[in-house]
């Protein structure tokens, strides 16, 4: 499997768009890494770039951007609403795709020590790269910020991990930089209907995992309390692993509670926005919106979805499509500025620009099989019938999910809706899985045959392959066979009006099964494990008789209310 890392350095420059192109020029000139997001901020004056790739070539881009942003950006003369100490200010390395974090904090660490060495930058390793607990939080590293860097420089305590330790005239101009290694971070802010600073601040503190400084007596105004070495006492906040402060945009006109959610399997965007919303309420102000610095992880935008769907009872077994787009105007994502999922959907930037059959249209999908090309073939469509087959019992169990009188099982439909789309998208991937395995079949053949070694690699290829075209359409059984379960259920207790749409449901899954194993039988001539043959070939006539009996009886449940 490659290896894809995501890294997120932060530029203190958020106004000279002229400064920003050239940084980014030097990440997009390393081949291999593809910049996904740029996002500058005036009030901040702080720009967040996004780029992925392999390693090697990430670290590389890493390098030059802040070799670039050192000659760039004159830290002395910098201002902005945004803590930072650096040009780039902060540098992490996040594990996207076969990598371990393990493995990340390597690179991170290396990444640090060239920057110190070869730039002559100060540079402190923070989360998962650092060497002591103290600098994990990037906020003790950034402490007293670019204005404090002098004092901190002289500090044995906090002497830089690799760079020089004294403040020199070129350390004046660059500041210092955090490099980082950590899981994928979500920076989230939140829009508020005032212009004041202080009570945005007040929400965050309620939010926040840190809260606030603890007081005596009045919490505001209070003498502020310690422990026994001198050290603040804090007031825990709402919300596990999330940092927060409050701000104000000038560019907007608005506060915001601007938030970094370092892990949202702990906690999640939408709950974070329905925090906000209650405690800015209880303060007399009212959320209007939010936006997103930088990507978000797909299940992070459909659990958003999914929550706000719940809340209004509706079905969730809807498409990703749609479920993201109630995310985007519950959380009010488009409020500051359009939202394109595209851009902003981490897997969706990252999918490749291969052609799909599933990305055709109807009339170009049946005009390419009906081509002189043996793909796509049978197994192609039998895995798109079975799509359609569970499509339509998945469109029963929504439509029942809101029929009229029925708003007490709008959750039972929803479950099985949701069962629906599960098999719907793995059938549809399927589509395209059947083509690439013929494919893959076709390359191995056309592989060279001239020497032992040549032919021995070749006949590697060939059953790898075809043992891929078998497994590809007895996936699509499986999945088929699953499916009728779920239109059986919408034929029996679904929306009677619908009962037709469940019979044809039925009666396509059943040619998908039917259709899906000729293409196993076909893909297993002559295979030369036999024990595997035998025993798929077992399984599949088992799986096709129960996808008749399953037809028949779903088929007399439609035609029996059909004739009441």
């Amino acid at each position: 499997m490659n290896q894809i890392i995501e890294c997120v350095p932060n530029f203190s420059e958020g106004n000279d768009l002229t400064i920003i192109k050239q940084i980014t020029d030097e990440i997009e000139s390393v081949k291999a890494v593809r910049l996904i997001d740029v996002d500058p901020g005036k009030a901040t004056n702080r720009t967040v770039v996004t780029f992925v790739g392999p390693p090697d070539a990430v670290c590389e881009a890493a390098f030059l951007a802040v070799k670039k942003a050192a000659l760039l950006i004159d830290m002395s003369k910098h201002s902005g609403s945004h803590p930072r100490f650096g040009a780039t200010d902060v540098l992490p390395l996040v594990p996207v795709k076969g990598i371990t974090m393990k493995e990340t904090i390597v690179y991170a660490r290396n990444l640090a020590e060239r920057i110190g060495n070869e730039l002559q930058i100060p540079v402190y390793c923070y989360e998962f790269a650092a060497k002591e607990e103290k600098r994990k939080n990037l906020a003790n590293c950034r402490s007293g910020e670019y204005e404090g860097l002098p004092e901190k420089l002289t500090d044995a305590a906090w002497k830089p991990d690799f760079g020089p330790a004294d403040f020199t005239a070129q350390v004046a101009r660059t500041g210092a930089t955090a490099v980082g290694a950590r899981n994928f971070l979500v920076a989230y802010n939140i829009n508020l209907n005032t212009t004041s600073t202080r009570r945005a601040n007040a929400i965050a503190f309620d939010i926040r995992e840190k809260g606030r400084v603890k007081r005596e007596g009045n919490s505001l105004t209070g003498k502020i309390i310690t422990d026994e070495k001198g050290n603040k006492l804090y007031v825990p906040g709402m919300l596990k692993c999330v940092k927060g402060i409050g701000w104000f945009i000038k560019e907007y006109g608005i506060a915001q509670l601007s938030f970094n959610l370092t892990d949202i399997t702990v906690t999640s965007v939408h709950e974070v926005f329905e925090a906000a919303c209650k405690r800015a309420e209880a303060r007399g102000l009212r959320v209007t919106g939010s936006e997103l610095v930088g990507v978000i992880p797909l299940k992070a935008m459909l659990d958003a979805g999914r929550y706000f769907l719940k809340k209004q009872q509706r079905s969730t077994g809807i498409s990703d499509e749609e479920i993201i787009k109630i995310a985007v105007r519950s959380l009010g994502l488009d409020e500051l500025k359009p939202f394109d999922s595209k851009k902003k959907i981490i897997e969706y930037i990252l999918d490749d620009d291969e052609q799909k059959l599933i990305d055709l249209n109807l009339k170009a999908f049946s005009e390419e099989t009906a081509s002189e090309s043996p793909a796509p073939g049978g197994g192609s469509v039998a895995a798109y019938t079975g799509a359609m087959g569970v499509a339509l019992g998945t469109m029963v169990a929504n439509l029942s999910a809101h029929k009229r009188g029925w708003d007490h099982r709008w959750e039972e439909f929803s479950n099985w809706a949701e069962q629906g789309k599960t098999i719907h998208d793995q059938l549809i991937k399927l589509v395209d899985e059947d083509t690439r395995a013929f494919n893959s079949i076709m390359e191995a053949f056309s592989m060279p045959k001239t020497t032992g070694k040549e032919k021995a690699v070749r006949q590697k290829a060939i059953e790898d392959a075809t043992r891929k075209a078998i497994e590809v359409p007895f996936n699509v059984m499986k999945l088929c066979l699953r499916s009728m379960e779920i239109i059986k259920a919408m034929a029996s207790t679904g929306n009677p009006n619908s009962i037709s749409d469940a019979g044809v449901g039925a009666l396509l899954a059943r040619a998908a099964v039917s259709g899906a194993f000729l293409n196993v039988k076909i893909n297993a001539k002559g295979f030369s494990d036999t024990a595997f043959v035998e025993k798929i070939l077992n399984d599949g006539r088992k799986i096709e008789q129960s996808a008749f009996d399953a037809e028949s009886e779903i088929l007399q449940i439609v035609n029996n209310k059909l004739a009441d």
